[in-house]
C-alpha cells in the first residue's frame, strides 16, 4: 500500500460538512486544528464558556463529524476493516430486533466511532456507520479487508 494516509471510504458525507481532499492528517499535524481559530469580535449574543475555555455564542452548534454508512452482506457482525476497535456500548433499537453496537478506535488520539447493526428486513445485511476520519494509517492490512471493500454498497438514508 503506497499511501497509508489515503482515505478508505471516499464518498460525500451525510451532512453539509466538507472534507479536505488531502485525505487523512499525518502525525505531525494537530487533530485539534480548529482550536487556533479566534472568535469574531461581534458580540451580538451572550458568550458561553465551552469545555476547553473556548468562547462560543449561546445556541451555537458544535461542528458535526462526517458520517459514512455502508451495507455489507455478511454472516458476522464484526467486519475486519484494518483498524482496532473497542466496544463501549450496545442498545436495543426501536422497530428492529437486532441491537446496535458502538465502537471507538483504540489508537491514541483518534476519535473515530462506528456503529454496527443488522437490518431487520434483510438479516444478511450489516449496516456499519463510521463517524469521523482516522488520524493514523491502517494498523493491519488483510486480504479479507480487500474482499469486504469490493462487496460494500453505500447506504445513505441520513
Amino acid at each position: 500500500m503506497d499511501n497509508n494516509y489515503s482515505m478508505l471510504f471516499p464518498c460525500p458525507p451525510s451532512s453539509s460538512y466538507t472534507i479536505p481532499t488531502t485525505g487523512l492528517m499525518n502525525n505531525s499535524q494537530s487533530s485539534n486544528a480548529f482550536l487556533d481559530l479566534k472568535p469574531s469580535n461581534n458580540n451580538d449574543g451572550e458568550d458561553v464558556k465551552g469545555d476547553e475555555g473556548n468562547v462560543k455564542k449561546k445556541g451555537e452548534k458544535k461542528a458535526k463529524k462526517p458520517k459514512y454508512a455502508f451495507q455489507t452482506r455478511s454472516q458476522v457482525d464484526i467486519l475486519d476493516d484494518g483498524y482496532r476497535w473497542r466496544k463501549y456500548g450496545q442498545k436495543a433499537v426501536k422497530n428492529n430486533k437486532f441491537p446496535r453496537s458502538y465502537y471507538r478506535c483504540t489508537h491514541q488520539g483518534c476519535n473515530v466511532k462506528k456503529q454496527v447493526q443488522r437490518l431487520t428486513k434483510d438479516e444478511g445485511v450489516v449496516v456499519t456507520t463510521y463517524e469521523g476520519v482516522h488520524t493514523h494509517p491502517i494498523e493491519k492490512t488483510t486480504d479479507n479487508f480487500e474482499h469486504i471493500l469490493s462487496q460494500m454498497q453505500i447506504y445513505t438514508p441520513f
